[in-house]
């Protein structure tokens, strides 16, 4: 690895708030290109309302036109055929991972970034993960951000922080305000990485991951870098079970789309982003409730690629419980929502280039427009005694789950299967565990069109496990 190899550093280490400026303005969305300042937060509500009634009265108009059921079948086939360039685009070979061979000071400077608050149970583990990397310790930082804990987390990192020479602690007071986009805000002017990963405070980490993370970067359109996820404790209960399966299949599908050039999304835990790419687009948005979802979208309106590392895999906690998993995915649901609100006039002008618009378009109506138009389409169908106009839809939808779910247990799966029955039931599994998006999504709609918001970050809590991988003390 040459001295050249990585850009030159564009960042600037002040006590300014990333979000409180842009790299360069030109290369920016200009304030006129949305009907508020940008990046355009007001007004989710209207839009939202605005959107259901023409998904509502759009799918109503469907059944009672003449010609509605074909045209639902010439978007279902031109749908299918998008699906299939992706199912059989050819993955990029994974560069070589990083070797001792190199000198020191040509190793990537690396920021590490987690934002805590009340982790007493998993946070030690994860710090003990993070700071026993198989990777130069002079050459990367951890920063913990510590926001507002009430529990042991405090002491926790106070005593840390004796032990591990790279680990540095932020405090923020409570109410600091902006959530987790707020936290990650307040401490990067603070870091000094080129290469700026971020982890849940669950996260297990494996020891190579930077050294075969980093030299995805060294494609200079990569703005940034998703690594595969991994269910800690999926032996758990029904619900733990379908997130592993749920997992294998969005893995499969991100890894998917980046092979055909599409969009690559950011999953918040293990994400690695450029330093210039993230100031160029202002930081972390603290006006979303999902700043991964954002932060992807805004990446990608500003030329950026997002790769994929599927081996190895970071750890996370599953949810356990169904009303956790409710709360979870309806922020999860609501935050991906909100990105199309705030940028659909770039989207529609073709910002993203045709490709990655038309996949875009493709997993909007089968992530969003599909559940939200259930209830009428159901209602219709009872109506006029027919079946539901978006039917064919539907089962592309099912039919790429079961594809994908298959495809995904196969690929990433970590021993060999002994019984090929196994993996079927898995996938039957997990696809009947998938289901819980179509409520999700359909309630997430409607409330945002109905009801006024208030940004509030809700937490997932964890309870930790014995299942993690054991890491030096």
């Amino acid at each position: 690895m040459s001295k050249n190899f990585w850009p030159e550093n564009n960042f600037s280490n002040t006590s300014e708030p990333i979000h409180t400026f842009l790299a360069d303005l030109s290369e920016l969305p200009q304030p006129d290109e949305f009907d508020e300042p940008y990046p355009g937060y007001e007004g989710r509500r209207r839009k939202a309302a605005l959107a259901l009634a023409l998904i509502w009265s759009g799918t109503i108009a469907l059944h009672l036109l003449s010609g509605g059921y074909w045209l639902v079948v010439g978007v279902t086939t031109l749908m299918g055929v998008h699906t299939l360039r992706v199912l059989l685009a050819q993955r990029s070979t994974v560069p070589i991972p990083m070797s001792d061979d190199t000198p020191e000071a040509e190793w990537p400077y690396v920021s590490l970034l987690v934002a805590a608050k009340n982790e007493s149970a998993v946070i030690a583990s994860s710090i003990r993960t993070l700071c026993n990397l198989d990777y130069p310790t002079s050459r990367y930082e951890v920063w913990i951000i510590d926001d507002g804990s009430t529990d042991q987390t405090p002491a926790l990192l106070k005593e840390l922080t004796q032990q591990y020479k790279q680990l540095q602690v932020l405090y923020r007071l409570p109410g600091a305000g902006g959530g987790k986009s707020g936290a990650l805000n307040e401490v990067l002017p603070l870091s000094k990485g080129e290469i700026v990963g971020v982890f849940d405070a669950d996260a297990q980490v494996p020891q190579d991951l930077l050294r075969r993370v980093l030299p995805l970067f060294q494609r200079q359109q990569v703005g940034a870098v998703q690594v595969r996820k991994a269910i800690a404790n999926a032996a758990t209960n029904f619900w733990t079970r379908g997130q592993m399966a749920e997992m294998a299949f969005d893995s499969f599908i991100q890894q998917q789309r980046v092979a055909f050039g599409g969009l690559g999304e950011l999953r918040g835990n293990g994400q690695f982003v450029r330093r210039s790419a993230l100031e160029g687009c202002g930081g972390w948005n603290e006006q979303t409730i999902t700043d991964d979802l954002d932060l992807t979208l805004r990446l990608h309106l500003d030329q950026w690629d997002i790769d994929f590392l599927a081996s190895p895999a970071v750890e996370e906690e599953g949810v356990t419980r169904a009303l956790a998993l409710w709360h979870q995915r309806n922020r999860w649901a609501e935050g991906g929502y909100q990105r199309y609100l705030d940028y659909w006039r770039l989207i529609v002008r073709n910002r993203l280039g045709t490709r990655k618009t038309v996949d875009l378009v493709m997993f909007w109506i089968m992530q969003y427009l599909l559940p939200t138009a259930a209830l009428p389409d159901f209602v219709m169908a009872i109506a006029r005694n027919r079946p539901p106009v978006l039917l064919p839809i539907t089962n592309l939808t099912v039919s790429i789950s079961l594809v994908g779910m298959l495809l995904g247990l196969k690929r990433f799966r970590t021993k060999p299967a002994t019984i090929p029955l196994l993996t079927l039931l898995q996938v039957l599994r997990g696809t009947l565990y998938m289901f819980h998006w179509l409520p999700v999504i359909a309630s997430t709609t409607v409330r945002i069109s109905l009801r006024p918001k208030r940004l509030k970050w809700v937490k997932t809590m964890h309870q930790g496990t014995d299942d993690w991988l054991d890491v030096p003390e």
